[in-house]
């Protein structure tokens, strides 16, 4: 894969608007997302890993940095990265870009940790896991 990044792409649709005929702020938490289980999706090992079920990424911090506004009809790219690995956490890096101009539309860092899910914490990023991800951190 030459480019660790992923791409998924949506159209605005007249539910995601607010009262202004923009795109409400919290549909761009919905794209994000869309986003993040496209990442995934283009990458069976690692959800393999984490369908055992014995841990799961687990948001902890969320930011965005919302830019211009969508509005109906506009399509919308959401272009997905892993930005940084950490021994006990990652942060993923994602723009919101619109299609017809490639204007960003909102950006948005995610750290997210790996939970241990019968002890409820957060482990260590290690073995088949972190040598799945670290060739996907974008330089």
């Amino acid at each position: 894969m030459d480019d660790p990044r992923s791409t998924v792409s949506l159209r605005v649709r007249g539910y995601h608007l607010d009262g202004y005929g923009h795109v409400n702020n919290a549909r761009y938490l919905e794209f994000l997302e869309e986003g993040r289980w496209s990442f995934f999706d283009e990458r069976p090992a690692l959800g393999e890993v984490v369908g055992r079920g014995k841990v799961a990424f687990v948001v902890v911090n969320l930011n965005i940095d919302y830019r211009r506004a969508a509005s109906a009809g506009d399509e919308l790219e959401i272009v997905t990265g892993l930005a940084e690995l950490g021994s006990r956490s990652a942060r993923m890096r994602q723009d919101i870009r619109r299609a017809r101009d490639g204007k960003t539309v909102a950006s948005a860092d995610i750290t997210f940790v790996l939970l241990d899910v019968a002890t409820n914490k957060a482990v260590s990023i290690s073995g088949e896991l972190r040598e799945a991800l670290a060739p996907l951190v974008v330089a």
